[in-house]
């Protein structure tokens, strides 16, 4: 799953997400944009319609019922009226009585308006609504099939008489401005973001290379100036070991020497020189493990650890160390575990204030488990600024850079555990 997290990857997956979302909006607001298109085309062609075709030709007595009146209306205007989409011409009177229509047995019967219909009489203007079929003024247009828009404007009689024209249109053509206005702006809108995403694409790649690039130049100046402080520390560690530690070692002996030769109070004045000597060593020793840790295959890293928390021993602190599962572990997850221990173990020094530490190294699977717990002061982890912790974090730094796992579990007056996992290869 190391594709995941490539930025590449990452970034023609977002291009595609957003294909997909502009893909849809454009969708739903063309479909938007178009059925409010169709309805203006529908209120215009009604206008139209019944201002400028049917008022003109409506003779006088029309409104009476006059058959003579209808008939020469239908002669005159149906074949006008029936144009382009249009499936039915309903003519009413303020009352509901349809006055005309090219269904010729609508034409008589009465059946009440809406309140909308009967605005637009009152008032003017023009409205629009889909059809509801189930209504019985409306059940000759359930033969037409598919759903039917209704729209309806005010025109007058000769007489003076305010009228309502109404015309039925199939749904259709919403549908197919629909389709008109997705093939004029969706191959667009698509066409100029896959544009986008497939200029960009070679440079994210060229991007990535050089990031890449810097990262491992990064990672090899990195690595290069660790082996150089690890050489310049074991320099110092040996030169410390070799000279001082060894004048001192030789000083005490010498002193324990005069101190068995010599009698009273002189004796007993060169042998707590002797113990202070020894005491100065065993701190020297235990600062040569912080300035460089001992060969950890050779010397085993339940040696150095032992050596490691003397330290803090000799200052009163209960200690419980248990190493194991360690044999099998690479050379560089055992060095991982011991710079998180050495890190651990300071900061429990430097800042816990703690009565007692546990800790313990142990195998789970494949992985070398390292778990540090004091009951010190504790810390706020997301709080922690400056160098106070600074060790520890670049610790987790290494530690996740080789595929391990780092957790701090701290709260202030409640201790703080530290828990790392390395693989073990």
């Amino acid at each position: 799953m190391r594709w995941l997290t490539n930025p590449v990857a990452q970034f023609l997956a977002t291009g595609f997400v957003t294909l997909v979302v502009v893909a849809l909006a454009t969708s739903a607001l063309s479909r938007q944009a178009a059925d409010e298109e169709a309805v203006a085309d529908a209120r215009a062609l009604t206008q139209v319609l019944g201002r400028s075709v049917a008022q003109p030709d409506i003779p006088e007595g029309l409104v009476a019922g006059d058959a003579a009146a209808i008939d020469r209306l239908d002669r005159t205007v149906l074949d006008r009226l029936l144009v382009g989409d249009v499936r039915r011409i309903k003519v009413w009177a303020a009352d509901g009585t349809v006055l005309y229509s090219d269904r010729t047995e609508l034409i008589g019967a009465v059946y009440p308006l809406g309140e909308d219909e009967l605005d637009v009489i009152t008032d003017g203007g023009t409205d629009a609504e889909l059809s509801d079929l189930t209504r019985p003024e409306n059940r000759y247009e359930r033969s037409l099939g598919g759903d039917l828009f209704e729209v309806y404007t005010r025109i007058r009689s000769p007489e003076g008489d305010p009228l309502l024209f109404e015309a039925y249109f199939t749904a259709d053509e919403l549908g197919e401005q629909r389709a008109a206005v997705l093939d004029r702006f969706l191959p667009i809108s698509i066409g100029a973001l896959a544009a986008l995403v497939a200029l960009t694409t070679p440079l994210m790649l060229l991007l990535n290379r050089r990031l890449s690039r810097s990262a491992r130049e990064r990672e090899r100046l990195l690595e290069a100036a660790v082996r150089a402080s690890d050489a310049e520390r074991l320099r110092i560690a040996r030169d410390l070991h070799d000279g001082v530690v060894q004048d001192l070692a030789g000083s005490s002996m010498a002193l324990s020497t005069l101190a068995a030769r010599s009698d009273g109070r002189l004796a007993e004045e060169l042998q707590d020189v002797g113990r202070s000597l020894r005491v100065s060593m065993r701190s020297l020793r235990s600062l040569l493990v912080e300035i460089y840790p001992p060969d950890l295959h050779t010397a085993g890293l339940a040696a150095a650890v032992q050596d490691l928390v003397a330290p803090l021993a000799a200052d009163g602190v209960h200690v419980d160390a248990d190493i194991s599962g360690d044999e099998d572990a690479s050379a560089a997850a055992v060095a991982l575990v011991w710079r998180v221990a050495q890190e651990s173990v300071r900061n429990v020094a430097r800042h816990a204030r703690a009565s007692r530490m546990s800790l313990t190294v142990h195998r789970e699977a494949d992985l070398l488990v390292l778990e540090v717990v004091d009951d010190g002061a504790g810390f706020d982890p997301g709080a922690t600024a400056g160098d106070e912790h600074f060790g520890l974090r670049a610790a987790g730094s290494l530690v996740r850079e080789h595929g391990g796992s780092m957790e701090v579990d701290s709260t202030p007056g409640s201790g703080t555990m530290v828990r790392v996992e390395v693989p073990l290869a």
